[in-house]
């Protein structure tokens, strides 16, 4: 089966951990993650700039590592991220940032991701959420 994954919670929430644990699981049972989209706070899980305390999972890392380990389509909603100061080298050159704090493996993009993500895919599975 092939599954599209949105996730619309920061980091450090319950639904974050579960998309993961969910993401692993489906890779683990032979199925293919179409896409990852990161949207709404979802884009926080995406920041190198989150530091989790010691006491708790480092739930941004585990994502970044998870991403990179299995090549994933992982993408971040753009207009979601320059709200929340999410930004990549291209953006914080073009609004005059100092702060970069999104690198590979992510790649900024539009909400029609998500659409073209649904579309492959035989499932959308959403995390978090209002």
């Amino acid at each position: 089966m092939k599954f599209a994954i949105a996730l619309f919670c920061a980091a450090h929430a319950p639904s974050s951990r579960r998309a993961l644990l969910f993401a692993q699981a489906a890779l683990a049972g032979g199925h293919e993650i179409v896409r990852l989209f990161f949207y709404q706070d979802g884009v926080y899980s995406a920041s190198n700039a989150i530091v989790a305390p010691q006491d708790e999972q480092d739930i941004a890392r585990q994502w970044r590592e998870f991403v990179s380990a299995h090549q994933l389509d992982s993408v971040v909603c753009i207009a979601a991220a320059l709200r929340r100061g999410v930004l990549n080298q291209d953006e914080a050159t073009r609004y005059q940032r100092s702060a970069v704090n999104l690198e590979a493996p992510w790649e900024l993009s539009g909400l029609g991701q998500l659409h073209d993500a649904a579309q492959a895919a035989d499932r959308l599975i959403c995390f978090g959420g209002p």
